[in-house]
């Protein structure tokens, strides 16, 4: 929309949020953690990935999420180069023997379904679809070496449980949008991986994945078949690389530094209970509020399928909601414009453990305040 068409209202102070950042990725970065980064001078960002104090930030990232997340014992914390996205391609190079199938309900959990597709070197993959706003659940196929759930569908808001389809098979979890903010059995997946600029509240450019001894196993034994992979693409040498407290090329050091400072601050309030609490203490604001509007409501109508960290509200198609967003953006609350490709009148709101719970309230009186506004009697 263009700036001269955006109503020009004006929020009262008090319905100004402290902080405005509702965003589902990047996310708000907590002030205390780019202080904290300010204040290392010069003894860390621009220095050698490869001496002590980025390989130390690197071993209290992976001991900080053996913590948190509470995987059995013989997992591996393994990180390297690039997001989420880049995981899925290493995936269909490290990880898929055969054939995977892949839980589909939105665009994230679409796109690995995608990168597996397109791979020559494997057979198509099952896919098992939901439409947006629910979710699928796998299934048992004989002839399925790999299980793709995605924990958290952050373009449409819906969260799905994590359970093994079956005996036989690895599981792999993107968690991109729960990993740290909603609780889960680490034992139900091999490979649970994410990107840290969501709930660890950091900028992009890692990824991060929990592997199951099976899960290495797997990425050794395909490492020594004739299968050819590009070093930047090796889950192996990322493996050997994390071992090291390491990644195989340059990571963004201030990714790390933040990552960190988040993680070891949800530590030290309580861990994974402290943070899945929080944000669904924001979510149920959120959800409430839609049901009570006359002019929204929870995009997610299964009340069991509702995230607890990235909630869709649509609204009624006499309010644009693209305007809504547009007028919250003027004054400070930014990012809570709809997922683009799903293509609703809706609010997306990202309600991560670093959000507080008074700014969502004045995010929901501002929203009402600004629909007010537009749609005088």
């Amino acid at each position: 929309m263009p700036t001269s068409a955006v109503p020009d209202l004006t929020l009262p102070p008090a319905l100004r949020p402290q902080d405005g950042r509702f965003g589902c990725g990047p996310s708000k970065v907590r002030s205390q953690a780019v202080r904290a980064l300010v204040d290392s001078g010069t003894a860390y960002l621009g220095t050698s990935h490869r001496q002590a104090p980025v390989r130390d930030m690197v071993a209290r990232l992976r001991r900080g999420l053996v913590q948190l997340l509470r995987p059995p014992d013989g997992y591996e914390v393994m990180l390297g180069n690039g997001g989420a996205s880049l995981f899925w391609d290493a995936a269909t190079l490290g990880l898929v023997e055969r054939r995977s199938q892949h839980c589909v309900f939105g665009e994230f959990s679409q796109k690995f379904a995608a990168a597996a597709g397109s791979a020559p070197h494997l057979a198509p993959p099952e896919l098992i679809e939901a439409a947006a706003g629910r979710h699928p659940l796998p299934r048992p196929t004989a002839d399925v070496d790999t299980y793709a759930l995605t924990h958290n569908e952050t373009s449409t808001g819906v969260v799905m449980p994590i359970r093994r389809p079956a005996a036989d098979g690895l599981v792999l979890v993107d968690a991109t949008s729960a990993a740290g903010a909603i609780d889960v059995d680490l034992a139900q997946a091999d490979v649970y991986y994410f990107s840290l600029q969501k709930v660890f509240a950091a900028d992009g450019g890692l990824w991060v994945a929990l592997c199951s001894p099976a899960a290495i196993e797997r990425i050794e034994r395909l490492h020594a078949s004739p299968r050819w992979v590009p070093s930047s693409l090796s889950l192996h040498l990322a493996l050997e690389s994390s071992r090291l407290q390491q990644t195989l090329n340059t990571p963004s050091l201030a990714t790390l530094f933040l990552a960190v400072h988040q993680l070891e601050w949800m530590l030290e309030q309580g861990g994974l209970a402290f943070a899945a609490a929080r944000s669904a203490a924001a979510s149920a604001l959120v959800y409430d509020w839609a049901e009570s509007r006359p002019f929204a409501s929870p995009f997610v109508t299964d009340r069991a399928m509702r995230s607890p960290v990235v909630a869709t509200i649509d609204l009624d198609p006499a309010i644009a909601a693209a305007t809504v967003s547009a007028v919250l953006r003027r004054n400070g609350i930014v990012d809570t414009d709809a997922y683009r490709k799903l293509g609703r009148n809706q609010l997306r709101v990202g309600l991560f453990p670093a959000v507080e719970l008074e700014d969502c309230r004045r995010l929901l009186a501002a929203i009402d305040h600004v629909v007010a506004a537009l749609t005088p009697m």
